[in-house]
């Protein structure tokens, strides 16, 4: 696919339906010139996917909207998909509705984490819009995975390529009680969402770059290492996203829509708002299984207690030295 747009000398895009003006400096950008009340053209539409893939999310300011267009916008990227544990609208499935308050304190959106990573095709991207905001608190910091694994070091590029970790739905467990019924429900949302398995870095389907693809919602350990190496290296990666310069604050206003790529950034949603009321709809387009360069051996990835058998073809007569059981 192609897009039209122009480079300038300095390096700028210049695109021919929207306007577009970086928010942060490695990654953002507010987008101008787009009425979402009417259906979007081809051309405007592939402008805006261009944007998106480049600067991994948009801003659309004053974005005047009704949940109807909303939704339509959404589907323009690809089919919705059906969050399992989150608050969503009986009428309309793919539409989610935070509606935070003194009677309904938000959960589970305060840690870094891209959105529903335990499933075995995690959203393409996210779509959200704010509806009701305090006037102080209530924002979302974003940080770029890309420019994360852009900024270590090739050493430890080279290690993390071809990994894989274990993703789970384990903070939504607690959303379960503890009774007979809710046992059982809990045993059949761990038959339809299992732990899955995804790169540690993550090719961009559309750009070819490379992100880090873990968080500390969703990814409980690296496959093929013991407990504490895991964990080792978990850590310095979720920290990752803590760096201010890996980061855009963005802070809401009536009317404000935001869509970020969930395929290479991380998010965070502030809780110092409460009990004053947020409210929120998200839309959640539909992704593809996560792709990776390869996958580390397993054999030299397995941690190791005992020395390894010392072959000695002279002495033994081509055979390895048989082991003795010590009592």
């Amino acid at each position: 696919m192609t897009w039209g747009h122009l480079m300038d000398g300095a390096g700028i895009k210049t695109y021919f339906k929207i306007q577009v003006e970086k928010a942060a400096a490695y990654f953002a950008a507010e987008v101008s010139g787009i009425d979402f009340t009417q259906p979007l053209g081809a051309e405007a539409f592939g402008e805006i996917e261009q944007a998106l893939c480049e600067h991994e999310i948009l801003i659309f300011r004053d974005a005047e909207m009704a949940t109807e267009d909303q939704i339509r916008f959404g589907k323009m990227f690809g089919d919705l998909s059906v969050h399992p544990f989150s608050p969503n609208s009986d009428e309309t499935p793919e539409l989610i509705v935070f509606d935070n308050n003194e009677d309904n304190p938000p959960f589970g959106t305060d840690i870094w984490h891209s959105d529903e990573t335990f499933r075995e095709c995690p959203p393409m991207a996210t779509c959200l819009r704010a509806l009701e905001v305090p006037k102080v608190g209530g924002d979302t910091l974003f940080a770029s995975m890309t420019a994360a694994y852009e900024g270590l070091s090739d050493r430890m590029k080279n290690f993390i390529d071809g990994l894989e970790a274990i993703h789970d739905f384990k903070p939504f467990k607690q959303l379960f009680g503890n009774d007979v019924e809710s046992r059982k429900n809990l045993q059949q949302y761990e038959l339809m969402y299992p732990p899955m398995r995804h790169p540690v870095v993550r090719v961009h389907p559309v750009t070819g770059k490379k992100s880090l693809f873990v968080n500390p919602q969703f990814t409980i350990q690296v496959v093929g290492m013991g407990e504490f190496e895991s964990r080792s290296l978990l850590t310095d990666l979720f920290d990752l996203a803590k760096v201010p310069e890996y980061q855009y604050r963005h802070h809401w206003y009536a009317n404000t829509l935001v869509i970020w790529d969930n395929r290479s950034l991380q998010h965070y949603a502030v809780h110092d708002y409460w009990p004053e009321r947020r409210s929120m709809e998200r839309v959640t387009i539909a992704g593809d299984r996560p792709q990776g360069e390869g996958t580390s051996d397993l054999k030299e990835l397995r941690s190791r207690k005992t020395p390894h058998p010392v072959e000695d073809s002279v002495s033994h007569g081509g055979h390895a030295p048989k082991r003795q059981l010590h009592r």
